[in-house]
């Protein structure tokens, strides 16, 4: 059955970026001028996915918002001759064709991922997690899509992380049986690294069959007391194989200060309106410090 479907959980209460979190939703933080949430929904629409849930909690309306039609702020445009800002605010009505639903109470991202069940029934799904931005020559989302067209089963996205980053991640026991295509024996949700089984971890991308569903409904809290979508993949894999996708790309941790800067100053950087004359301050200011 071909994915059609993907799933943003999107109801996190970001505080790892307070206080500007405290009234706005942490997906709705600009990088330089577009919301993180909407490059993650242009990433599922590249992939060949128009169909999405958003998972959302508390304080999350400015998403909803930000993706439906605003007529007064349209006529305002048209009114100005701004045309070019107005073919942009509306090819926001038209990017998907979004869903919401409420995860009431913060219990993990598999507790979010199963408050997508009626919204997946029986078919596979992609979930996308937008603290995560990847670029690249082909989405990671699509490579996941294509390995998932030839195998049939649930694809995680995973790329090697150091040492020291283990305990922040679902981490991969997995045998690699082709080029950057692993056949995953056993996952661990945040381990210490002296008892990571790899350096192998889950970054935000994967394409999952609905068996996961079921699992879900009886996953206990693991890690931090929430339902971890790691542990019930660990039991998937005792039911149907379980595949890891080392996929190509750069990818943003935009959850974190660092690459949250790191992707506003690169993407900036390849932007033709600001890349020249933001490189020039740069270069400016690098040298300012060596005087």
């Amino acid at each position: 059955m071909p994915v059609r479907k993907a799933v943003i959980p999107a109801a996190g209460l970001g505080v790892r970026f307070l206080p500007a979190t405290k009234a706005q939703p942490k997906e709705m933080i600009p990088v330089v001028d577009k919301p993180a949430i909407q490059y993650i929904i242009e990433e599922a629409v590249a992939s060949g996915i128009k169909d999405i849930l958003l998972v959302t909690g508390l304080n999350k309306r400015a998403i909803e918002d930000h993706f439906d039609r605003a007529p007064w702020l349209e006529e305002h445009l048209r009114t100005k001759g701004k045309n070019d800002l107005l073919r942009v605010v509306q090819e926001l009505n038209d990017l998907a064709y979004l869903h919401s639903v409420r995860q009431n109470e913060p219990r993990g991202l598999g507790h979010a991922v199963w408050c997508a069940r009626h919204y997946v029934g029986g078919e596979p799904f992609a979930v996308l997690l937008g603290d995560d931005i990847v670029r690249g020559a082909v989405p990671a989302l699509k490579q996941l899509l294509d390995l998932y067209d030839r195998e049939g089963a649930t694809v995680l996205g995973v790329q090697e992380v150091p040492a020291a980053e283990v305990a922040k991640y679902g981490i991969l026991d997995a045998q690699e049986i082709r080029p950057g295509v692993l056949r995953v024996r056993g996952l661990v949700e945040k381990p210490s690294p002296d008892r990571a089984p790899s350096r192998l971890a889950i970054m935000g991308r994967y394409v999952i069959t609905p068996a996961i569903l079921p699992i879900l409904e009886e996953t206990p809290p693991g890690a931090g007391g929430e339902i971890q979508l790691t542990d019930a993949l660990a039991r998937l894999l005792r039911e149907e194989p379980v595949y890891g996708l080392v996929f190509e790309g750069r990818r943003y941790d935009i959850g974190d200060r660092l690459g949250y800067l790191r992707a506003t100053v690169e993407f900036a950087l390849e932007r033709d309106d600001t890349g020249p004359a933001f490189r020039r301050y740069l270069r400016d200011l690098v040298d300012s410090w060596r005087h």
